[in-house]
């Protein structure tokens, strides 16, 4: 069977926990490893349910997403570093900015970035970005921490193939997800201008189903759908983009080895 790899997908949440059928599809899928990114400190308990229920499936990764920086912010880094260094995490996700929600604290999610970033290098862990309307920013906040060491996704890329191609030269690989199967999507040219080695697999479950689910809930089992399209504008096999995404995936997260 071809395998795939689901890098982010938000299993917990509360549209996807109760079905207890979601990772038995995604398995007879061929999705056998999916990625759970951390939103803040009120996820991480029914994230690490799921990794235990699941554990040859789920990884987990820890992490404060932007749209989750309130007042409290300093309070929820100072809970990702201590996780961080107390159990086992594949990646400091989800990570970044967004600035489609609310720019009530765009300084605050700045700090929050740079923070974590800190926190990966110290850790030696990649990182899962979340640019929301905020590529430029996003991409401006690596380049200024990459020392060489900086790795990780681009999740749910939305940019034009030239922030593409200045997230590649700063090492970093774009997250594919549903949107490319969508008609007109810009998504469709950064697939077909990139080569295969700088993507990975996603569905940021619950969210973002690809065609012909769209408007519907996300599930990891729908990655073969996101595949083909790819293939397609690719023009190769599923096989072939199963293969390479999956290795892609696994050298970044650095599965089995830490």
């Amino acid at each position: 069977m071809t395998k795939f790899i689901d890098t982010h997908a938000h299993l917990y949440d509360e549209r996807l926990r109760a079905d207890s059928q979601q990772i038995a599809r995604a398995v007879a899928a061929g999705v056998t490893k999916i990625f759970l990114p951390n939103c803040n400190s009120e996820t991480i308990a029914d994230m690490l349910r799921m990794v235990e229920q699941y554990p040859g499936n789920c990884f987990p990764m820890m992490g404060l997403h932007p749209t989750y920086v309130k007042d409290d912010y300093k309070t929820e880094l100072g809970i990702v570093a201590d996780h961080l260094t107390s159990e086992k995490y594949y990646a400091v996700g989800e990570i970044g900015l967004d600035y489609y929600w609310d720019l009530t604290h765009k300084r605050e999610q700045l700090e929050a970035f740079e923070n974590q970033m800190d926190l990966a290098l110290q850790h030696d862990l990649p990182i899962v970005i979340h640019s929301r309307e905020s590529n430029t920013d996003c991409i401006a906040a690596v380049r200024r921490k990459q020392n060489g060491g900086l790795r990780g996704i681009f999740h749910c890329f939305s940019g034009t193939v030239a922030e593409a191609q200045q997230v590649a030269d700063l090492g970093f690989l774009l997250g594919i997800g549903g949107v490319v199967t969508y008609k007109k999507s810009i998504l469709q040219d950064v697939v077909a201008a990139m080569p295969l080695e700088l993507l990975v697999l996603e569905t940021d479950a619950p969210y973002l189903s690809p065609v012909p689910h769209r408007g519907k809930r996300n599930e990891s089992s729908y990655i073969p759908l996101i595949a083909a399209k790819i293939a397609e504008i690719k023009g190769v096999g599923v096989e072939k983009v199963a293969e390479i995404t999956t290795c892609n995936a696994e050298k970044i997260f650095v599965i089995g080895e830490k």
